[in-house]
């Protein structure tokens, strides 16, 4: 069965028709669970994951442990903690510079680890709250989310502070295009604000109304388009990377947090904090359809995609509402080849 939505604002048809299919629940699921793998920590919440493809590991913000955890995807197992991570959030890995970068909440710092034996590097203090964080090879920068309205910016040569980029208040998750000098960054007000990436200053301020809360991300290079997660009027909300045109919304769970765009399958997965997946088709640039919703568990909400394997690591913290669980998770997912 297909259903065609059509979404309307204040009255006026504002972006294009398109078509959802919900797939069977036993129908060769396009996303099919395929291990556990146990961290250590206390009751609270994980954060955004990152990963080593190179060493395969996989790096967890255990925010309620304070630590960085390190996973080895080899055997599936938690190979290392680091502590001293207060409330630690961003995590980002650099291939080209070999580091990795992360963002604590706690102290508002911003720490560079060392690739290959995990050292502490640099620990850059940005004054209040760090949370998000990327790295742009081609200049060598650090972005960093701060206090919530802002870029922090540093030069990764010498760990000195930039000039900031001004945001406006409450600053989501945000991406680098590998090809073009552009930074997408979601204000969660309703518009993702573009940013030249070798001037570090905003080009640009896309709506994505009337769904607001826009919180997660994910570029699809070739085909110029952005696919924007939003928690208010839950969906995912397709626009033109170039001008911003909105071509195409889906609604998704709610608590979004996660977006990944798996090119070679032309799949869209959105980890989801209300306890799902969403699976969403790219049929061509301007066209999605839902394939399935993939049911997890509360709260687990930041996931990390691994293209080469086709396999999408979830983060599911402990809570005290699930007693049987007796650590933090990761989830690991396989993509249907």
């Amino acid at each position: 069965m297909r259903f065609w939505n059509i979404w309307i604002a204040k009255g006026i048809f504002t972006a294009a028709v398109l078509v959802t299919f919900q797939a069977a629940a036993d129908d060769d699921p396009p996303l099919s669970r395929v291990a556990t793998i146990a961290l250590k920590g206390p009751v609270g919440g994980l954060d955004h994951l990152a990963l080593d493809p190179g060493r395969a590991r996989l790096f967890v913000a255990n925010t309620a442990g304070g630590t960085l955890d390190v996973v080895d995807l080899k055997s599936g197992k938690l190979w290392k903690q680091i502590p001293g991570q207060g409330r630690i959030r961003g995590v980002a890995y650099s291939p080209a510079a070999d580091r990795v970068f992360v963002g604590n909440g706690m102290g508002g710092v911003c720490n560079t680890f060392d690739g290959d034996d995990l050292e502490l590097i640099k620990s850059v203090s940005l004054g209040v709250d760090a949370d998000n964080v990327r790295y742009n090879p081609k200049t060598q920068r650090i972005y960093v989310v701060h206090a919530d309205a802002e870029l922090a910016v540093i030069d990764a040569r010498d760990f000195s502070l930039r000039a900031p980029i001004p945001l406006p208040q409450s600053v989501g998750g945000f991406q680098l295009e590998a090809g073009r000098p552009r930074m997408y960054v979601n204000s969660k007000g309703g518009e993702v604000v573009v940013i030249d990436a070798d001037k570090d200053q905003v080009i640009g301020r896309f709506p994505v109304a009337p769904a607001t809360d826009n919180s997660a991300m994910a570029i699809d290079e070739t085909q110029r388009r952005l696919f924007v997660g939003c928690r208010q009027a839950p969906s995912l909300v397709v626009m033109d990377s170039d001008d911003g045109k909105v071509v195409a919304r889906l609604p998704i769970p709610g608590d979004v947090d996660d977006v990944a765009f798996d090119a070679k399958r032309k799949l869209i997965l959105i980890s989801c904090g209300e306890g799902s997946i969403a699976v969403v088709r790219q049929i061509d640039a301007d066209h999605y359809e839902t394939l399935a919703t993939v049911a997890t568990v509360g709260g687990a909400r930041t996931s990390v995609f691994d293209a080469d394997r086709g396999r999408l690591y979830l983060g599911v913290p402990r809570r005290a509402d699930r007693p049987s669980q007796e650590n933090p998770e990761v989830w690991v997912y396989e993509t249907k080849p």
